[in-house]
This record gives C-alpha cells, sequence and structure tokens, in this order.
C-alpha cells in the first residue's frame, strides 16, 4: 500500500474548535420577529435614507456598497470586512455576547444559518413580504435560508459541485472523464498504473467536502426543528459514500495534502493532482493559485453512484438582517438589492449566482473562459443546479461540528481504517455536545 502521497504528519489530528452558539440563555428559540408592513416597508425606508453597519468578509462587500449609495444617495453604508469567514464568526459572535456593536446586515454561510437563528440573532425576513422572493431563487439557495418557517437571509450566491479535472493529465494517460464514481475509482487505478506519483483526487476528510458528498450521495443525516435535532451519519447515503470511499483511501488512489499549503500548490502545478470536486468557487481560485495549470484544466458534472445525475452544494453565503438592527426596514431594502440587483452582481466578480434569472442568462452561459482551454464552463455549473439534492439541513452548530471532523473521520483517512467508523465517532461527539447545550437528540 502506498503512503509516499501523505504529507500532513501529526498536524491532521489537530482540532479548531471554531465557536458555536447555543441554545443556553437564549430569550428566543424561534428568531426575532417585527410587525414590517411588507415591501412598501422597505421602499418608504429607502425613500427616508440613514446609516447601516454592513459585516462582509470577502472584498466585493465594499464594491457592493458603493453601486448601492450610488442608486440612493441619502443612505450610508458603512463596510466592515472581517478578514474571512472564522474571523467573521468570532467578532459576530462577541459583539451578540456583548449585546453591542452588532452590525444591521451581515454576510453569513448557508451551513451557519440556524447556529444564529435559532437563538434569536436573525430577523425574519417574512414582515416585509420577502417571503415572496422564492421563486427567484434556487430551490436549494432558498431552503438553506428558510430552516425552521421562517426567512431569515436572502441567497447570495451558490456552489453546485462539479469535478474540476486536468485534461492534460487524462489525456497523457489514456483517461474518459468518469461519469460514475465506479468509473472514477476505475480511473484512479489506471492513472496508478500509469504513474504511482500521480493521484486521481486529493482528500483528507474536510468537513465541507464531506457534507458535500454525504449530500450528493443521497444522505440527509441532520434534521432540525427547533431545539430538537435527529443526527444520524449512518443513513444509506452516508454509508454510500463511506464504503464508496473506503475503496479509494484503502487502494492509496488519493493524495494527502493538506489543503492550501505549499506541497497541495505544487501538486498541482505538477499536475500531481488529477481531479478536483469543487464548488464553482474552484473556477475562479486555479487561475490564481494554480497558474502553471493555465489551459490544462476543464469543468465536468459530478461522477453519480447509478449514472442518473446527482449533485450537492459546497459552500456558498447569504445575507441577513439582524435583531438588533435599529433600522430593520433600511436593512431588509439594502438586503433585497444585494441578493437580487445586477447592480450588485456587477460589483461582486467571479460570483456563481443563486438567481433563476442569471442562471438562464445566455451571456453569462456563453461565456468562454481561457484558463479552461475556452470552455463554457458556467454551462456545466448551471446544468448542477438543477440535479442538487432536496431536503439537506445543516447542524445548528455546524461549525463546531466541522471543527471535529479532523478528530473523527480525518483519522480513518490517517490511519486507514473503515470511514464509517470516522463518522459513528463524528455522531457521538456532535450527540454529547448538543446535550450539554440543551438541545434535545434524536438518533
Amino acid at each position: 500500500m502506498r503512503t509516499t502521497k501523505s504529507q500532513r504528519g501529526t498536524a491532521a489530528a489537530a482540532s479548531v474548535l471554531l465557536m458555536g452558539l447555543v441554545l443556553s440563555g437564549c430569550t428566543s428559540p424561534e428568531g426575532s420577529e417585527v410587525d414590517g408592513g411588507g415591501e412598501e416597508a422597505l421602499d418608504a425606508a429607502l425613500a427616508e435614507g440613514g446609516t447601516l453597519e454592513y459585516w462582509s468578509w470577502l472584498p466585493s462587500g465594499e464594491a457592493q456598497a458603493e453601486a448601492f449609495m450610488a442608486e440612493h444617495e441619502n443612505v450610508t453604508i458603512n463596510v466592515r470586512n472581517t478578514g474571512g469567514v472564522s474571523e467573521h464568526n468570532m467578532a459576530l459572535q462577541n459583539a451578540i455576547t456583548a449585546g453591542t456593536g452588532v452590525p444591521d446586515v451581515i454576510q453569513v454561510e448557508y451551513q451557519s444559518i440556524a447556529q444564529y437563528q435559532l437563538p434569536g440573532s436573525l430577523l425574519d425576513l417574512t414582515a416585509y413580504g420577502l417571503d415572496g422572493l422564492e421563486d427567484t431563487f434556487t430551490a436549494s439557495t432558498w431552503q438553506a435560508v428558510t430552516p425552521n418557517d421562517g426567512v431569515w437571509a436572502l441567497p447570495q450566491d451558490s456552489a453546485p459541485m462539479s469535478m474540476f479535472y486536468n485534461a492534460s493529465v487524462f489525456d497523457a494517460n489514456g483517461l474518459e472523464v468518469p461519469t460514475t464514481w465506479e468509473e472514477f475509482i476505475a480511473a484512479g487505478e489506471a492513472l496508478e498504473a500509469s504513474n504511482p506519483d500521480l493521484c486521481i483526487i486529493n482528500d483528507i476528510g474536510d468537513a465541507g467536502f464531506t457534507t458535500s458528498m454525504i449530500w450528493q450521495a443521497g444522505g440527509r443525516p441532520f434534521k432540525v426543528e427547533g431545539d430538537t435535532v435527529h443526527i444520524d451519519l449512518q443513513d444509506e447515503g452516508a454509508r454510500l459514500w463511506a464504503d464508496t470511499w473506503n475503496e479509494l483511501v484503502e487502494k492509496g488512489l488519493n493524495c494527502e495534502f493538506p489543503p492550501g499549503t505549499n506541497e497541495w500548490f505544487q501538486a498541482l502545478n505538477a499536475g500531481t493532482i488529477a481531479t478536483l470536486p469543487a464548488g464553482p468557487w474552484m473556477a475562479a481560485a486555479l487561475p490564481r493559485l494554480v497558474p502553471d495549470g493555465a489551459g490544462m484544466w476543464r469543468v465536468a458534472p459530478m461522477p453519480s453512484y447509478d449514472g442518473t445525475p446527482a449533485n450537492a452544494e459546497n459552500g456558498g453565503s447569504a445575507q441577513a438582517v439582524t435583531s438588533a438592527s435599529s433600522s430593520p426596514a433600511l436593512a431588509a431594502a439594502f438586503l433585497r438589492w444585494l441578493s437580487t440587483d445586477p447592480a450588485s452582481f456587477a460589483a461582486y466578480p467571479g460570483m456563481f449566482p443563486s438567481t433563476v434569472a442569471e442562471l438562464s442568462n445566455e451571456e453569462f452561459l456563453a461565456q468562454e473562459v481561457e484558463y479552461f482551454g475556452g470552455q463554457k464552463i458556467n454551462e456545466v455549473f448551471a446544468d448542477g443546479v438543477d440535479a442538487v439534492g432536496a431536503g439537506w439541513q445543516y447542524l445548528p452548530w455546524q461549525v463546531y461540528a466541522n471543527g471535529i471532523v479532523s478528530e473523527t473521520v480525518g483519522q480513518s483517512y490517517l490511519n486507514r481504517t473503515d470511514i464509517n467508523d470516522g463518522l459513528a465517532e463524528w455522531q457521538e461527539r456532535n450527540v454529547r455536545y448538543a446535550q450539554e447545550q440543551g438541545f434535545t437528540v434524536e438518533e
């Protein structure tokens, strides 16, 4: 069994325990409601004007605010770039805990919405008629912002998965683009036989990738109804993914370079890693991170288990109005603009849209991307949206849950043991944490 590809050492077992909002001490487990007066109140708030505080970890936040203020001269948007997701969550949690300095509008990952909503930190946007925007967005992103019978945010972008692959590596080794995971493993074996220094994929048990792959396999391990949570990381889909990935890992077909390290960048630039299943954000990252791959990479639909298209989201974020906002109608009006106005999209280059109109825009779909050999990659991404499975939910403490994946599922990769055992341990740790925080857990 080949083990020389692993470069991570003992650091992979270290846990980064990020903060988790809990039910303890919450005044309203259902979020915050106001008597908003519908969308007419938003238009009136725009006419009256005012000042808002907006927190985002993306540089595009400032450009979007500038574009909004150019259209609404009586509104001032003060933007705080929080620098990154982890820093953003920590700063927001500190402000919420202190009860002061909470912004009006926040960027929030889809996976974290329930984490803020359950303690009552987000405003239910149905008060302003924004539930009427449901048909504006893709089904999976709308579902992500509407847990527990409310509209707690509006989608900003979407992240349907695709398989990024190095076409030059595939061609040089006589590989066909796989359409099923069985074909994917066979391609990995052929690549191994052709050149043992190459691998079909790089995976060390990344948390976001793990949940997306369980989703794509049909798993729905988390169900949340208020403070009652169902956890089953051995449901049919979770086991299907784990059994498939066990074969890939046991045969040593994957590289194990920690993403973002020098070794990972070098491996991608050298063509050592043949595929990267990921969301459309990878299309913006590759040209910057892997310049030597220009013209070599392509995009294909995700392989599935039976040949029928099946997909999942892999990332993405929304914007929400905090319940602490002193100008909720104006904040909701800004939110509506951020998520639906073409001027907002233009100020956010590289964003893969969550609106149905943008995803069917012929000019958007026809864009040819030089880095990907002139391929119309948006067509592949857009087709992937239609295959995203319904019914996925995140845990209300998903940030914490992600932080312990390396200590549970990740150890199965490190030790070449059954990934199902890693999933079982991940479940046990989550159940224990949930009970400590006052949730009722069903397994």
